[in-house]
Parts: structure tokens; sequence; C-alpha cells
């Protein structure tokens, strides 16, 4: 009998035993190989941690933020030195006697008042200048707009934060420097334009040195460079792989470590420890002092502003401090 078009009667008629394939399936069953590790899989989250290590990695192997453009690498992703780049940037650059290695040119470069500036001042400092074809300056910049003008940077030579509490402390005794030691570390700054500021502050206010952590913070960078407008010539700054042993440390050499925050423990002016050897610690503007980094202070102090819903960012902070110390140092 017919199934009348009845579902039912349908799926009656399917049921049962399925003949097999004869060996002709035997392909299939064999699938794809061995399930791919999941680092190796690009939708994996494990594949994304290992592109973010591998970048981490190369940043740490000499990564930096070029001024005006970018660090450039190379096709088999070694990274080149620090470069600033664009017309306006390197003239800047050379005006604020940032040290550089050498002035690259683009061959047939079309000449202004910048370029004929630039070249001048490479010439008067004695600066190699090498015209250099655009593909090469496009290598150099990792394809940033370099307007046919790149001042190469060298990298910059930390001092040990240990050796370089150490020497202060023993010139200090001795009667070499007149004021006690005085630094400043900072927790987590990330905006080289900070760094430079503080730098050029610390300068101002006869600061011995500033201390910056290895991991997760700015190093010495173009633009730091010139944001301090020449005064980390003067003004050592350290690289500590870790900031907590390191005020630790500095601790036990008898230097007192003063973190600032807003929700302080003692006002700026009412400090008493200015004329003995000080670390001031600034944090970042968005998250402040790290907890760690909190516990390792002797003390916690706030700058009074006239608004509660201000704030200071870190080189002003840092700048304003400085200043308090200096002037209650030759009161």
């Amino acid at each position: 009998m017919a199934n009348n078009g009845r579902p039912g009667a349908m799926r009656k008629a399917k049921k049962g035993p399925s003949g097999g394939t004869g060996g002709l399936g035997r392909k299939a069953l064999e699938g794809k190989g061995p399930t791919p590790k999941a680092a190796d899989r690009p939708y994996h989250k494990a594949y994304k941690n290992k592109q973010l290590a591998e970048r981490s990695a190369a940043k740490r192997g000499g990564d930096t933020r070029a001024a005006g453009g970018r660090s450039g690498t190379n096709v088999r992703g070694k990274v080149a030195e620090e470069v600033v780049t664009g017309r306006n940037s390197v003239v800047e650059a050379l005006r604020a006697g940032i040290p550089a290695k050498a002035l690259h040119i683009a061959v047939r470069i079309d000449m202004d008042d910048r370029v004929r500036e630039s070249l001048k001042m490479a010439a008067d400092r004695g600066l190699p200048v090498m015209e250099t074809h655009k593909p090469e300056l496009d290598r150099m910049t990792n394809e940033a707009v370099h307007q046919g003008l790149v001042l190469q940077i060298p990298p910059y030579e930390y001092a040990d934060p240990m050796d370089l509490a150490q020497e202060t402390i023993e010139a200090w005794k001795k009667g070499h420097i007149r004021n006690a030691p005085l630094f400043v570390a900072l927790d987590g700054i990330t905006d080289p334009r900070n760094l430079g500021a503080i730098i050029r502050s610390a300068s101002a206010f006869s600061a011995h040195g500033v201390i910056v952590p290895e991991r997760r913070a700015v190093g010495m960078t173009a633009s730091a460079w010139k944001t301090s407008a020449g005064a980390a010539v003067r003004v050592p700054v350290a690289r500590a792989g870790n900031l907590n042993s390191a005020l630790k440390a500095f601790k036990k050499m008898g230097i007192f470590v003063l973190g600032l925050d807003g929700d302080g423990d003692v006002s700026l002016p009412d400090i008493v420890l200015a004329k003995d050897p000080v670390c001031i610690v600034v944090g970042s503007e968005g998250k402040g002092l790290s907890r760690l980094v909190r516990e390792n202070c002797d003390q916690i102090v706030s700058i009074p502003i006239d608004s509660a819903m201000e704030s200071l960012n870190a080189s002003m902070a840092v700048g304003i401090s400085l200043y308090e110390i200096s002037r209650q140092r030759s009161a």
C-alpha cells in the first residue's frame, strides 16, 4: 500500500540497517591527521597569547618608538635602531641636542628651510650625513612618513640604580655634593613625554637621578630626549630590573622612600624628611602607585590642591614635590 504522502510512513521506510561502503569510505575514516597544538591554531586563545609573547620579546630586544614615526624593523622581524622621522621632528630633535648617530637624507630631496637647518646642525655637530634611497628609508622607518629625512638615535646607556645611589651617597658624605641624595622613581609611567618632563624637573631642582623599571614602563626614547630639552645629558637615568627590590635596597642605604598619592598620610608642605636622602616615587595618572610599591614607601605624601575634582599629572606632581624639597633644603 502507498504511503499516501504521510510523514510517518516516510520515516518508517528509512529505518533499518544501512549498507556498508565496501571499503570506499576508508579515507574518510582516516581523518585529517593529529589535532594541531592550541598555540598553532589561529583562532585559539593560546595562539594569540603566543603572538603577544613574541611581540613582547621583540620589544625587550630593543623595540622603541620613534618621535614623528616608528622604530624600523626589517622583513625578518629584527628590530632596527630608534629613528626620528619627518622634517619637523628631525629639526626639533637636533635643536634639542638629542644624541644622534647619523642623519639620512633622501637622494634628490626637495630642499626647504628645515632640511637646510638639519644639514647645518648635523655638520656643526660632526654627524655623518648619508644620502639614502627612498626604499632604504622606508625600510629603516617601517614605512613611516619620513619626508626624506631620518635621524638615527643610539641606544641609551642606562645607569645601574644601586651603583648610582651608592656613588651619590659617598659623594655627599665626602662633601663633593652639597645636598643629600635626591632621586625620582617612576612606577608604571608609559608616556615618554612624562619621563622627559620629569627629567627636566629633576635637573632644575638638583636631583641626582631618575629610576625607571625595566618592564611595563617607558624608556629613554627620542621623544623623552626631546621633551627633556637636553636635561637628560645632565641627569642620569637608571633602569631597575625590579623596582620594589631597588626601593628596598635604597631604604637599606638610608634613603627614605616617599610615595606621591592623593590619599597621603602627610601633606607635602608638612614633610620632615626633605633634608635627608630621599627617593620620590610617582605612579601612573590612571592607576597611581601599585600596591607593592605603596607598601615599600616609608611615607605617602599628598599635594594639597583647591578642587577635589582635579588631579595632577605625574610630571607636574614630581615638579611640585621637587620644588618643595628644594625650598626646604635651602631654608
